[in-house]
C-alpha cells in the first residue's frame, strides 16, 4: 500500500502557489499501478481516493495509520468503479463481479475487501466517513441513471452516468458518477459551478495516449489550471470550480462528500463571468 496525504488549502493561499505547488496540493498522479494499492487521504471532508490493480495477485484493502481504525471500513463507506476489463471483489467472503464501468457500494462495518487477481481489471476507489451501516449494492450498467448533456456547438456534448447516488441507493454522504465526453467534444462541467456544501474529486481516464487534459480550478475570478495525463485525479476544494477541456475526448469519475447529497446543489457561473 502506498499512502499520501493532501491537506486543505485556503483560497487566499492558493493564489500564491506556483505550478509545482499547485500540483503537489491538488493533483494525484500515481494511480493505476499494477499490483499496487494507492491511497490518497485528504483533509477535505476526510475524503479518500485511490486505486487497486490486481494484475498478478489479490490486493486487500487494508487500514493505515492515519485512520486509527482496526480495519478500513470501521467508520467509513466505500465506492468502487471498475475502469478496466472484467474483475471481481470479495467482500466478507462474498465475490461480486464487476464489468467495465460498473460500480459497487460497500457500507460501513465490512471487514474484508479484496480485489481478486485479474489481468486487465482496474478499480478506482472513493471513501468517506459514515455514521450508519448501509447494505452493499452493485450498480450495473442498466441500473445507472443516464443523462445526456451539452451541445455540439459548445463542444461539451457528454453522457452523465449517476452510479452511487441517493436516487439509486442510500449512503451516508458519498456520491459518485461517471461522465463520458463524446467524440468531437472536449469540455466537461461547463458552465462551471461551485458548491460550498461539499468537496469533489475528479479522476480522468480513457484519454488517448499522447493527449492531455487541462483541469480548471480556483475561485471563479482567480482561476488556475493543471495539465493532466490519463489516469490522474484532482482534488477539488468546496470553494473551487472544477471544469476541464481535453485535446481529445475522455471520461472522468466524479466523487463528492459533504453535508448535501443533492446533485443539483450547484452555484452556476456564467461563461463570461470566469477570470
Amino acid at each position: 500500500m502506498n499512502v499520501q496525504i493532501i491537506y486543505s488549502t485556503h483560497p487566499e493561499d492558493a493564489k500564491e502557489l506556483d505550478t509545482n505547488q499547485l500540483r503537489d496540493r491538488f493533483l494525484v498522479q500515481d494511480l493505476m499501478q499494477k499490483d499496487q494499492l494507492n491511497i490518497t487521504y485528504t483533509t477535505y471532508d476526510r475524503f479518500v481516493l485511490g486505486s487497486a490493480v490486481p494484475a498478478t495477485k489479490d490486493i486487500e484493502l487494508e487500514t493505515f495509520d492515519e485512520l486509527k481504525a482496526s480495519y478500513f471500513l470501521y467508520n467509513r463507506e466505500l465506492g468502487i468503479v471498475n475502469v478496466g476489463s472484467k474483475g471481481a471483489v470479495k467482500i466478507d467472503g462474498e465475490v461480486i463481479e464487476l464489468d467495465n464501468k460498473e460500480a459497487l457500494y460497500i457500507g460501513r462495518g465490512v471487514k474484508e475487501v479484496v480485489f481478486l487477481k485479474s489481468e486487465g481489471a482496474a478499480f478506482y476507489l472513493n471513501s468517506t466517513i459514515a455514521h450508519k451501516e448501509y447494505p452493499t449494492k452493485k450498480i450495473g450498467k442498466n441500473e445507472a441513471i443516464v443523462i445526456n448533456l451539452g451541445e455540439d456547438q459548445y463542444a461539451n456534448k457528454r453522457v452523465l452516468n449517476k452510479l452511487i447516488v441517493n436516487d439509486i441507493l442510500d449512503t451516508c454522504q458519498l456520491q459518485m458518477g461517471m461522465t463520458e465526453i463524446l467524440e468531437g467534444n472536449v469540455w466537461n462541467t461547463m458552465p462551471a459551478h461551485t458548491h460550498l456544501r461539499r468537496m469533489e474529486a475528479y479522476f480522468y481516464f480513457d484519454l488517448a495516449e499522447g493527449q492531455t487534459i487541462s483541469h480548471f480550478m480556483g475561485e471563479p475570478t482567480e482561476t488556475r489550471h493543471l495539465f493532466l495525463e490519463n489516469n490522474q485525479a484532482v482534488v477539488s476544494p468546496p470553494w473551487s470550480i472544477h471544469s476541464g477541456s481535453g485535446t481529445s475526448n475522455y471520461a472522468f469519475i466524479w466523487g463528492m462528500a459533504g453535508e448535501n447529497q443533492d446533485y443539483g446543489d450547484m452555484d452556476i457561473l456564467a461563461f463570461n463571468g470566469l477570470k
